[in-house]
């Protein structure tokens, strides 16, 4: 269900490219919440010389760095999401998950039975999620 121009937020029209960032950042905000990440780059601190603590200088080159502000924004966009009201949450929870497995197979019992109210809850949690995005700053 794509997000339609007449929807405003905030006085902003949401367009299909934003529909398309949200579904980004859903994903992506699914997979580092699964805990399905691996660590790059080299430990910053030594077993035997605790005191000491390794540059970060080789960062940008073996992806911490990036890990570093991945990590940032995801956590950002968990704190949006873990604000918005059940049952809300509920459906973006499983429109996440829906997204980052390529497959819209993913139910909730929590969520209403019918397919329209349903796709209707879904496009409103999106839309709170869009605001406070937009209002943090992630957007």
């Amino acid at each position: 269900m794509a997000l339609m121009a007449e929807i405003t937020s905030d006085d902003v029209p949401v367009v299909a490219d934003d529909d398309v960032v949200l579904n980004e950042m859903l994903g992506g905000w699914h997979r580092w919440a699964s805990d399905e990440r691996t660590a790059l780059g080299y430990p910053t601190r030594s077993a035997s010389a605790m005191q000491y603590r390794a540059s970060r200088q080789y960062d940008d080159a073996n992806g911490a760095l990036d890990q570093h502000v991945d990590n940032v924004v995801m956590a950002g966009i968990d704190g949006c999401i873990n604000s918005i009201p059940q049952p809300f949450r509920n459906a973006l929870h499983i429109n996440a998950r829906n997204i980052a497995t390529g497959v819209a197979v993913w139910e909730s019992p929590r969520l209403p039975t019918n397919e329209l109210a349903r796709q209707f809850m879904v496009f409103d949690a999106r839309e709170m999620l869009f605001k406070l995005l937009r209002k943090r700053g992630l957007l």
